[in-house]
């Protein structure tokens, strides 16, 4: 799992610098375009970063879980968070293009950045100790 997030961390990280790319050559780095559409595009490409920064620091620090239910958990919130993303990709080239200004791919891509950072934190937690039968 750990291998998984460091390469899709650095996909996000080579999609990031693609989507400013992008918004270089194709909008002429936004040059004269409306402040509200302007901003859609920044926040989405920094959106972008968030995820992959998110990504690749679960590849440096994560540990395995040990217990079933831990490792369920933590392998939920590595499918949470990589959806996520990949909304957030999404987000960049659908939300920003909106006229009306509504942001439904990164809503729900951040909320799941939210909810797989969740998960991973409750697979953290220790299972609840019995007292030893004597």
């Amino acid at each position: 799992m750990k291998r998984f997030h460091l390469f899709f961390g650095l996909a996000l990280l080579v999609a990031f610098v693609l989507t400013g790319q992008y918004m270089d050559k194709v909008h002429n780095h936004l040059e004269g375009m409306e402040m509200g559409m302007r901003m859609l595009y920044r926040t989405r490409h920094i959106f972008l970063l968030l995820a992959s920064l998110t990504h690749l620091g679960l590849g440096f620090y994560l540990q395995p879980r040990t217990g079933a239910w831990q490792r369920r958990t933590q392998l939920a919130g590595t499918i949470v968070l990589s959806l996520g993303a990949l909304l957030l990709l999404a987000a960049f080239f659908l939300d920003s293009a909106r006229r009306d200004l509504s942001t439904p791919y990164s809503h729900w891509g951040v909320e799941a950045l939210l909810l797989g950072l969740a998960l991973h934190g409750l697979s953290g937690l220790r299972e609840a100790r019995t007292p030893d039968a004597a």
